[in-house]
């Protein structure tokens, strides 16, 4: 088979080195990728933002099956497009792609489904904003509507920090782009969880149960990013909680959509939120998650082509993955200033002493080769992966391969797992 992966960063890397290591692979081609994924795949020019452009790119691979990495592309339409044109292609249409790509319309849905998730007010003005805020204890949510490269969502300590963040969003001052509607939520607390799901739009399959740390800082401080470090471990959801969820988020959810008449398919990340009131829903994705993919894949045991054709050929029901038992961690390093203002171009050393360490995969995230030298070339850098029989030597592993890495201005967290730590000691 011959595979096509569009997108270009860690959680892409991550799916290259999986889907390589399936047997009945000839060939994996990555549009746009980046300079490590060069080292694993051959690369061909993309723009993620331009249908056309990954139509151009499918035509002309005609592979077998495409994998679909980042939200944006499935936001643009290119699951409709390419199956359209003939192509087997794993993720969700345009229309079902909404559960993440607007964040009132998921609301609206679990509303209609019965599924937990936290009370909320949708905006469209600063006046309504003004309103709806008087409804909540402080802290507050605010959530920007549609994408946001996992920036979109602000808590608030007060009222008035709300109305603020709301008009900022609505203006356009805050994000890229001016938001047509805010969310104003509760704030829910409580440990997060990741589940990630195959659904064939009618049977769901979980993945690996993980957790993501969004805070640039340790302790879990500063502003969000795009996530700074993930793990997975045996005991991070205990299984009769995890059929709990299946039965009353998961499924609900992929019926209800189908009910709706917008089937999905592909990749049902549930981010969650366990609290005192049971698991509520923080938000919907429609894709692999990022970090947790790197985590999750590096304890994957079964073919994971096997596992995503089985959800675009409409037989989950027959197939249930495998994983090494034990604890698997991503450590995210990244450049100085990320989320804000960094500078990219430095070369990068030390990579391989740390893939040496034992259980240690290095996927690329912001990288370029520069002449024959590998670079920076984004906020999110590196993602040093580890797998062990603990969650203790998984993360020993990947920073004894992080202190061998060098870039200018390399920073990364040191906590990853500590809230682990904390539950064992509970």
């Amino acid at each position: 088979m011959k595979v096509l992966v569009f997108g270009s960063g860690g959680r892409e890397h991550a799916l290259v080195w999986a889907i390589k290591r399936s047997e009945r692979i000839t060939e994996v081609v990555c549009a746009p990728g980046n300079g490590g994924i060069a080292q694993d795949a051959r690369v061909v020019p993309a723009d993620l933002k331009d249908l056309n452009s990954m139509v151009r790119v499918a035509e002309a691979e005609r592979p077998d099956l495409i994998v679909i990495g980042p939200e944006l592309p499935l936001s643009l339409g290119v699951v409709d497009a390419l199956r359209d044109r003939g192509f087997r292609v794993f993720g969700p249409t345009r229309e079902a792609a909404m559960l993440e790509t607007s964040k009132g319309f998921a609301k609206r849905f679990m509303q209609r489904n019965n599924i937990p998730t936290a009370a909320y007010v949708i905006c469209s003005s600063v006046q309504e904003a003004e309103q709806a805020v008087e409804l909540f204890h402080p802290p507050i949510v605010v959530k920007a509507d549609g994408l946001a490269a996992g920036k979109g969502v602000v808590l608030c300590p007060s009222r008035h920090t709300a109305v603020e963040t709301a008009q900022g969003m609505l203006s356009g001052a805050l994000l890229e782009v001016a938001e047509k509607q805010v969310v104003i939520e509760e704030c829910l607390a409580g440990e997060e969880i990741s589940l990630l799901c195959l659904t064939d739009g009618k049977h769901v399959v979980p993945l690996a149960p993980a957790q993501d740390h969004k805070r640039v800082g340790e302790g879990d401080t500063g502003p969000n990013t795009g996530g700074m470090g993930a793990y997975s471990c045996d005991d991070l959801l205990e299984p009769a909680m995890q059929e709990w969820i299946l039965h009353h988020i998961a499924e609900p959810t992929v019926r209800g959509m189908a009910e709706e008449d917008t089937p999905f398919t592909g990749v049902l990340y549930c981010g969650l939120m366990m609290t005192a009131r049971g698991p509520q829903v923080l938000e919907f994705n429609v894709r692999f998650g990022d970090p947790e993919t790197q985590a999750i894949l590096a304890r994957l045991e079964s073919d994971l082509v096997e596992l995503i054709e089985a959800a675009v050929d409409r037989r989950l029901a027959e197939i249930a993955p495998r994983w090494s038992p034990g604890a698997s961690v991503c450590v995210v390093a990244s450049s100085s200033g990320y989320p804000g203002t960094f500078r990219s171009g430095f070369p990068i050393g030390g990579l391989s002493a740390a893939v040496k360490v034992p259980g240690v995969q290095v996927f690329h995230a912001g990288t370029a080769i520069n002449g024959e030298q590998l670079v920076t070339a984004g906020g999110r850098v590196l993602g040093v992966t580890a797998a062990a029989t603990s969650l203790d030597e998984a993360l020993a592993r990947a920073y004894q391969a992080l202190a061998e890495i060098q870039f200018e201005g390399i920073y990364y967290r040191r906590d990853i797992g500590h809230r682990a730590a904390t539950r064992r000691n509970a």
